[in-house]
Protein backbone atom coordinates (compact mmCIF):
# COMPACT_ATOMS: atom_id res chain seq x y z
CA UNK A 1 0.00 0.00 0.00
CA UNK A 2 1.07 3.42 -0.69
CA UNK A 3 1.27 6.47 1.69
CA UNK A 4 -1.40 8.62 1.32
CA UNK A 5 -0.53 12.50 2.10
CA UNK A 6 -3.22 14.71 2.36
CA UNK A 7 -2.79 18.24 2.32
CA UNK A 8 -4.46 20.01 5.75
CA UNK A 9 -6.33 23.11 4.44
CA UNK A 10 -6.26 22.72 1.11
CA UNK A 11 -8.82 24.32 -0.50
CA UNK A 12 -10.40 23.33 -4.11
CA UNK A 13 -11.43 26.52 -6.15
CA UNK A 14 -15.22 26.19 -6.45
CA UNK A 15 -14.91 27.48 -10.07
CA UNK A 16 -13.79 23.87 -10.52
CA UNK A 17 -16.65 21.99 -9.41
CA UNK A 18 -19.38 21.78 -12.58
CA UNK A 19 -22.30 22.17 -10.38
CA UNK A 20 -20.46 25.47 -9.21
CA UNK A 21 -23.08 28.00 -10.22
CA UNK A 22 -26.27 25.76 -8.84
CA UNK A 23 -23.85 25.61 -5.64
CA UNK A 24 -23.98 28.90 -5.37
CA UNK A 25 -27.15 29.90 -6.16
CA UNK A 26 -28.47 27.63 -3.35
CA UNK A 27 -26.09 28.67 -1.02
CA UNK A 28 -27.23 32.71 -1.33
CA UNK A 29 -31.19 31.57 -1.35
CA UNK A 30 -30.39 29.66 1.84
CA UNK A 31 -28.04 32.94 3.69
CA UNK A 32 -31.36 34.83 2.51
CA UNK A 33 -33.52 32.31 3.55
CA UNK A 34 -31.78 32.62 6.99
CA UNK A 35 -31.74 36.40 7.11
CA UNK A 36 -35.08 36.87 6.87
CA UNK A 37 -36.20 34.04 9.32
CA UNK A 38 -34.04 35.50 11.63
CA UNK A 39 -35.32 39.05 10.97
CA UNK A 40 -37.24 39.89 14.25
CA UNK A 41 -34.32 38.13 16.97
CA UNK A 42 -31.18 38.75 15.79
CA UNK A 43 -30.26 41.92 14.28
CA UNK A 44 -25.93 40.70 13.67
CA UNK A 45 -27.00 37.32 12.72
CA UNK A 46 -29.03 38.44 10.20
CA UNK A 47 -26.32 41.01 8.91
CA UNK A 48 -23.76 38.18 8.76
CA UNK A 49 -26.12 36.11 6.77
CA UNK A 50 -26.99 39.57 4.14
CA UNK A 51 -23.24 39.85 3.79
CA UNK A 52 -22.57 36.43 3.16
CA UNK A 53 -25.40 35.98 0.32
CA UNK A 54 -23.84 39.14 -1.15
CA UNK A 55 -20.06 38.14 -1.91
CA UNK A 56 -21.92 35.04 -3.22
CA UNK A 57 -24.06 36.85 -5.24
CA UNK A 58 -20.88 38.73 -6.71
CA UNK A 59 -19.30 35.86 -6.73
CA UNK A 60 -21.82 34.39 -9.29
CA UNK A 61 -21.95 37.71 -11.10
CA UNK A 62 -18.56 36.89 -12.07
CA UNK A 63 -18.40 34.09 -13.03
CA UNK A 64 -21.60 34.63 -15.38
CA UNK A 65 -19.36 37.39 -17.56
Amino acid sequence: MENQYCKVGQVTPIEANRNAISLLEYQYQNFLEKASNLEYTDAKLVEFFEQKAQKIKKVLENMMN
